[in-house]
């Protein structure tokens, strides 16, 4: 109720507190509320009254303020303090009931505001924490008080809540974010300044989200040396009384977080709160943490509900957004070990761009293309240390750093910043333009790099939020268990892969009988498609697909890890088979083979793995007169049997890549292909695409031919045949000890084939390591299997050898030339695959960092880098283990090689292959498996006039290009994941396992361990070492040391302090967890006997 010159009518308040307020109304409270709207939290009413941080175009006013700030104080009685909190009530409970307040509609009607947009002014005042200015001042005066009162009363139901959550005055005060973890895994996350468009004043948009801060908080302090005792320990003599204080206080918000789920399902799960991802041990509850404005009362429908997530921007505002460069287009990349963690690359190349939690990915899931906006400065995540930066591109993110065919790991590090509080500016104009610059100061000055570290080490990421998602990659098919609520229509799946959220499943969707015998699903894996994911939910909503079996069976685990990526495990339709050769056996048409290069007489013969059922590239070698040699690679001809755009050919192209696992393989093409007619089987006519040299001795090419061919494979050679002959070249071999050979061809001519073939290589790679070459190897682990059950019943390292590096330099050089010919052809068309170098921060980082560790490295080019790796790291029975660290420290820098389209990139200096330092590279040899070489060999064929002229324009060769780099990035993921399963069934069975560890990097709280016996790296968390009293973590320069004090044996003896940093050695133990199929690695107590700890 307003009086006629603007003043709220206060008269049914006692005399005194009517005039009070009458006096003070302009001098105080609208300065008060103003000021008020801009920050970036609620804070108490008692602390309105500090002075706020001033900027050039606002000037405070400190009478007002402190004359308002006596007005409270004067009328703190019970009755004003009643009367405050049932006005409250009285103005939040229209708004509760989804019902426009009378001060809105009434500004409404003045402004001939439309419903639906009354109804978006509504929505945009009900949270508690983001007034606009361009709103406050186009109220009027009038609307000062009930402002104030409808900001006092949401601001009482949050501070109620954030006192029983555990929200200290810190977190709920705007600041750079704290985005450590718990061992655990508890998400964190902060607050999110919401961004104001210029000239939209009059459309006001709510930016702001509020999000719960993480309870599990490090016990570390924010200086560069911390203490921490374990929570196991009996001992605590050695910790100060803060510490301790801060310890209870830790363990208070942990017990209360860790809370059984069951305690806190009471509400329906369509609400706001904290996305807890489950363990696969637990079932998720039917809610989260209630807001406060959902105390005591009874849920209404969806549409009374806050709103968790904000609205996409549409593709009118994000196309602009780009343009101008204010927004970011990337791919959206989630941490499995720290959920909470989401990133995109920097357009620049520096620092990865960090978005904190699930609001801020607003729905996105990993691997997604998304568009985002990037935060305010002061809400960027503050990185403690270089070496601490830890994000992820997980082991999703696979990276082609060492040569075309290895892929490589990758994880950065994070640390736990220390929060920085800082004012916000309050002045619309100057927050649009920081906004649209980050980089600008208050006075408008230019700021330094984000990424140059602090005279303390700190170095700010940037932040952001998804505004739009641009393509949903990730396959929204999410494997786990189904958890059933009582009272509710639906059950909760709760994901095995934590960066996915639960699920909410119809009842009528599950098992007829899961609603009475629920709990025999209880150990069952689903697997479930997401069909939506609300704004105003945490829980995203879904149709089960299948049940897949029993948890921790390899049948099951398979199949839910092949349907999650994506993977097409369905049958060839009839249409697919009908584009197949129907007369079978096949015979090589006499029209074809007159058409063709007749190599069927020449010594060729291929070299697989001894299992290998797809062979699709043979060698030959035949030296001539003049004492060179006659080279051929010949790979199997798959684009004759594939006619463009057919049915096989489109569920090849969208297939694009066979996935090999531990014991099967998902085929990219019918097994009458790949298995039969384009398999380079011994004794059996062949087509093929042929590349002939003539070289010297020394590796040096003298003449090119390509064209197709038809060859007859003498003889199916393994590695082990083929290293067998390369180690004894003087042996003569017998029939009884190789495969059945084409009796044209004694075994003699083979064995010096081999020979020769093994000679030039060693040469070729000579030149290649001298020109500059990379190649980052990890060794890799495998498993012989039951042939009836393949079960694991054992595992090895496999061991790169001669014989593989024969086949690899081979396949190499025809890579190289086909890139050349096809690209000289087709410069606006060639399929060709380029590798980004490294990212140059990142790259000086990891040279601080091994100056400091005394190591030697050059890392200026591949080249450099190569030579730096194959020096000698000592000369013992660590060398390859310390190699093997530093390799893998040497990979997280690296980017993905990719395919492209040379006519959609111009500058002819980005099609370099950085690793293997060639200035044009493709894949043409392995057309079997991968259909962007059936692409290339359609170019190849089109260019020597044996074949027709691509129907792709460049933008539709680009499409396949980047639909081949997803699926190559899921089927090593997939791989590596059946590999892990496969050897938690093994350690399970056959453990607990002993091995020495080499440690490879060090964080406050964990550090991660190469298994040298199993080449597998684990993580251990200091608070789960058993018989550990206390660890305390310092920086010693670039890098980060734990102490760990183990407790004594007994009183005679003392604690033994173990140090551990990296390349140290540790004893480990690996055991199976009771999650299936998981295990961890235990670390053992070091002997008494031996030093606290080796270094190697």
């Amino acid at each position: 109720m307003t009086s006629e010159e603007g003043n709220v009518s206060v008269s049914f308040l006692p005399c005194a507190t009517a005039k009070l307020l009458n006096v003070h109304l302009h001098a105080a409270i609208r300065d008060t509320i103003f000021e008020d709207c801009h920050m970036d939290s609620p804070r108490q009413v008692k602390n309105l009254n500090r002075e706020p941080k001033r900027t050039p175009n606002r000037p405070s006013n400190p009478p007002q303020k402190d004359a308002y700030a006596r007005l409270l104080s004067q009328h703190s009685s019970s009755k004003f303090t009643q009367y405050l909190e049932q006005y409250a009530k009285d103005t939040a409970f229209p708004r509760e009931a989804n019902w426009p307040s009378p001060l809105v509609k009434a500004q409404s009607d003045r402004q001939n505001i439309p419903q639906k947009q009354r109804d978006q002014v509504h929505n945009d005042f009900s949270d508690s924490s983001d007034f606009s200015p361009s709103s406050i001042k186009s109220k009027g005066e009038e609307s000062s008080l009930s402002l104030y009162m409808e900001k006092l009363s949401t601001r009482t139901a949050q501070q109620d809540f954030e006192r029983k959550q555990g929200v200290s005055d810190r977190q709920r005060c705007g600041q750079r974010r704290d985005t450590a973890t718990s061992q655990d895994g508890d998400v964190e996350s902060g607050e999110e300044l919401g961004s104001l468009k210029a000239n939209e004043s009059k459309k006001h948009q709510k930016q702001q989200q509020r999000k719960t801060k993480d309870l599990n908080k490090d016990g570390a302090s924010k200086e560069t040396d911390s203490f921490v005792a374990c929570p196991h320990s009996p001992n605590t003599a050695g910790t100060s009384g803060q510490e301790q204080e801060k310890m209870k206080k830790s363990k208070k918000k942990k017990a209360h977080s860790r809370q059984p789920e069951e305690d806190r399902s009471g509400e329906g799960p369509f609400q706001s709160g904290v996305y807890t991802p489950m363990s696969r041990q637990k079932f998720p509850s039917a809610s989260c943490a209630n807001s406060p404005a959902d105390k005591g009362k009874t849920r209404g429908p969806r549409a009374s509900k806050r709103p968790v997530f904000e609205p996409y921007m549409t593709l009118e505002e994000v196309s602009h957004g780009l343009k101008r460069g204010e927004l970011i287009q990337g791919k959206l990349r989630i941490n499995p070990k720290k959920y909470h963690e989401g990133f995109i690359p920097s357009p620049d190349d520096g620092r990865d761009i960090f978005l904190d939690g699930i609001v801020a990915r607003n729905r996105a899931l990993n691997d997604d293309i998304v568009v985002v906006r990037i935060l305010p400065r002061e809400q960027w995540k503050v990185v403690r240390s270089d070496t601490e930066y830890e994000g992820t591109s997980e082991s999703d993110t696979q990276k082609e750093s060492m040569g075309p065919t290895v892929q490589k790991k990758t994880t950065e590090r994070t640390p736990r910043p220390a929060g920085i509080e800082d004012d916000q500016c309050s002045d619309q104009d100057e927050l649009i333009r920081q906004l649209q610059n980050p980089t600008l100061t208050d006075t408008g000055e230019h700021l330094e790099d984000p990424s140059t570290p602090r005279p303390n080490g700190e170095i700010l990421q940037k932040t952001a939020k998804v505004v739009y998602i641009v393509e949903k990659k990730h396959s929204r098919a999410v494997t786990g268990f189904l958890k059933f609520l009582t009272d509710k229509p639906f059950a909760m799946l709760s994901p095995v892969d934590h960066r996915v959220p639960r699920i909410n499943v119809l009842l009528d969707d599950c098992p007829e009988d899961f609603r009475y015998r629920s709990a025999d699903y209880t150990n069952t894996l689903f697997i479930c498609r997401i069909t939506n994911w609300p704004a105003d939910s945490n829980f995203a909503e879904g149709q089960l697909a299948k049940m897949l079996g029993q948890a921790g069976e390899i049948e099951p685990e398979t199949e839910g890890i092949l349907l999650e990526y994506g993977v097409d495990l369905s049958e060839f339709s009839d249409e697919v088979l009908n584009c197949l050769p129907k007369n079978l056996p096949w015979t090589i048409p006499a029209e074809e083979m007159s058409k063709r290069r007749d190599l069927r007489k020449e010594c060729i013969f291929t070299i697989d793995p001894s299992t290998a059922r797809d062979l699709d590239d043979a060698l030959s070698c035949k030296q001539l007169p003049d004492g060179n040699f006659e080279v051929g690679v010949h790979i199997a001809d798959v684009s004759y049997f594939l006619e463009e755009d057919n049915a096989l050919d489109l569920i090849a192209s969208h297939r694009a890549t066979s996935v090999y696992m531990v014991q099967k393989v998902i085929p990219m093409l019918p097994r009458l292909l790949c298995e039969e007619l384009c398999s380079l089987n011994p004794r059996t006519d062949r087509l093929t695409f042929s590349v002939i040299w003539t070289i010297t001795p020394e590796g040096k090419i003298l003449s090119e031919w390509f064209g197709r061919s038809v060859i007859c494979s003498c003889v199916k050679l393994s590695y082990d045949h083929a290293q067998s002959m390369i180690e004894a070249p003087e042996k003569m071999f017998t029939a009884e000890e190789l495969p059945l050979v084409h009796h044209l061809h004694p075994i003699d001519e083979i064995h010096e084939a081999v020979l020769n073939l093994h000679f030039i290589a060693k040469n070729l790679r000579a030149q290649r390591v001298t020109g500059g070459a990379l190649r980052l190897e990890q060794l890799k682990l495998s498993f012989t299997l039951d042939k009836e059950t393949m079960m694991p019943q054992g595992c090895y390292i496999y061991q790169y050898r001669d014989s593989n590096k024969l086949v690899e330099e081979f396949m190499l050089l025809a890579n190289i030339a086909t890139a050349h010919h096809i690209h000289k052809r087709f410069p606006q068309l060639a399929l060709l695959r380029r590798h980004p170098p490294p990212k140059a921060k990142m790259m000086d980082e990891l040279q601080e960092l091994c100056d400091q560790l005394g190591i030697n490295m050059d890392l200026s080019s591949a080249g450099a880098l190569n030579k730096s790796l194959n020096t000698s790291l000592g000369d013992d029975n660590y060398t390859a283990a310390r190699k093997e660290v530093l390799t893998h420290m040497c990979s997280r820098p690296m980017q993905m090689a990719l395919y492209f389209c040379t006519g959609v990139h111009k500058d002819v200096q980005l099609f370099k292959h950085y690793a293997l330092n060639v200035p044009l590279y493709t894949h043409f040899t392995s057309p079997i498996r991968r259909y962007a070489d059936i692409v290339v060999h359609r170019l190849l064929a089109s260019s020597l006039g044996c074949g027709p002229s691509l129907g792709l324009s460049t933008e539709e060769v680009e499409k396949r290009a980047s639909h081949c780099n997803d699926r190559k990035t899921v089927s090593k993921r997939v791989q590596d994941l059946s590999s892990e399963l496969f050897f938690g069934v093994f350690v399970k069975d056959c453990g607990p396992l002993e091995s020495e560890a080499m440690v490879m990097g060090v964080l406050d709280q964990s550090f991660d361990v190469l298994v040298l016996s199993y080449r597998v790296q684990k993580r251990i968390y200091c608070k789960s070492v058993v018989g550990l009293d206390s660890f305390r973590h310092r920086k010693v320069g670039k890098t980060s040391e734990l102490t760990l004090v183990w407790t004594a044996k007994d009183r005679e003896t003392t604690p033994v302090e173990q140090v551990i940093s990296i390349f140290t050695l540790v004893e480990v133990q690996l055991k199976a967890d009771g999650a299936p199929m998981k295990y961890s690695a235990v670390l053992k107590r070091p002997e008494e006997n031996k030093s606290d700890n080796k270094m190697c």
